[in-house]
């Protein structure tokens, strides 16, 4: 029988504030028949995780009650969360023969079981996984020319941005504007937009105007100074996401048949097609993950405070094993 070893991982006994993460030695998982189990040597912080941690605090109480029903009602149920991640498979269950060991990967845990803020966990990947949000996990190869920490950003963002942009159908010419633009899946959005074609406007903060610049934009809007929906310009595709704007304050912005999405409304059903797509733009140099921080998992507590207020560029990502 084989023996578990030991491993470091971040620990979430209770709801709270940052300070609730604790690092403990726990087993180190054993794949099963159909599951790999990865060396993750990067993670990242996305406002999802904040939320969960905290206990959905700044919710009302019915989406409390539900969301508490789903990860725990008074503690999370999977004491290790976290997300994103990018790794190396260090052993490959006997079913599985998509993977092998020393593969280099990167992808999502299941939205239920999280478990990436830890130094390995067990991923089931056969029969291939489908969608994220329906409780299964998605891995692919990771991009070649890009490192680990920037690999693990990839995966929500990335496929977020690119599932709303479908949504929109966007088409090369068209005019779009990307609200939130210097955000994870803003930062994306910019990139995938140029990549279709579009003319791309960035609205943003004005310490960020130079980052968007920077992904491409062909215009860009301090939010802070001006009001797209009042300039008299229209667009055929407004993209928000951050969630913090609706149709009816922008639809004066849409040209006759243009599309407004936002990350409010909809679920993103990331797969593993999308972020094999991702893998392979990336490695043509068409789109670059951002990250504003990195830090490593000793200094978790840290980074959630500073996805915690709210003012991030692009990502944070968490070294975990080098």
């Amino acid at each position: 029988m084989e023996q578990k070893g030991k491993m470091n991982a971040v620990i979430c006994k209770k709801y709270g504030p940052p300070e609730v993460l604790k690092i403990e030695e726990v087993e180190k998982p054993i794949p099963k028949d159909n599951e790999v189990l990865v060396k993750i040597h990067a993670s990242t912080v996305i406002v999802a995780d904040v939320i969960l941690r905290s206990g959905m605090k700044d919710f009302s109480l019915a989406i409390r009650f539900v969301a508490r029903m789903m990860f725990g009602l008074r503690k999370p149920k999977r004491s290790i969360i976290g997300t994103e991640l990018a790794g190396e498979i260090e052993e490959a269950g006997k079913n599985v023969t998509i993977f092998k060991k020393g593969d280099p990967v990167f992808g999502t845990t299941t939205n239920l079981k999280f478990g990436s803020y830890a130094e390995y966990v067990c991923l089931p990947v056969e029969p291939p996984s489908k969608s994220i949000m329906l409780g299964n996990n998605i891995l692919a190869m990771k991009p070649t020319n890009i490192s680990y920490e920037e690999a693990a950003v990839v995966s929500i963002g990335g496929t977020t941005a690119l599932h709303f942009l479908r949504k929109a159908n966007i088409k090369s010419k068209q005019r779009a504007l990307i609200y939130g633009a210097s955000g994870s899946v803003g930062t994306f959005a910019i990139q995938l937009a140029k990549f279709f074609g579009a003319e791309v406007t960035g609205v943003c903060s004005t310490t960020n105007l130079e980052l968007v610049k920077s992904l491409g934009a062909d215009k860009v809007i301090d939010y802070t100074k001006e009001d797209f929906t009042k300039s008299g310009n229209t667009y055929d595709v407004i993209f928000d996401a951050v969630g913090k704007s609706s149709y009816s304050n922008c639809k004066n912005a849409l040209t006759p048949k243009g599309v407004f999405v936002t990350v409010n409304k909809g679920i993103a059903k990331e797969n593993t097609e999308d972020l094999i797509f991702l893998k392979e733009i990336i490695e043509a140099g068409k789109i670059k993950p951002v990250i504003d921080r990195r830090y490593s998992l000793e200094q978790i507590a840290e980074a959630h405070d500073y996805v915690d207020k709210g003012h991030k560029k692009g990502n944070v990502a968490i070294t975990i094993l080098s």
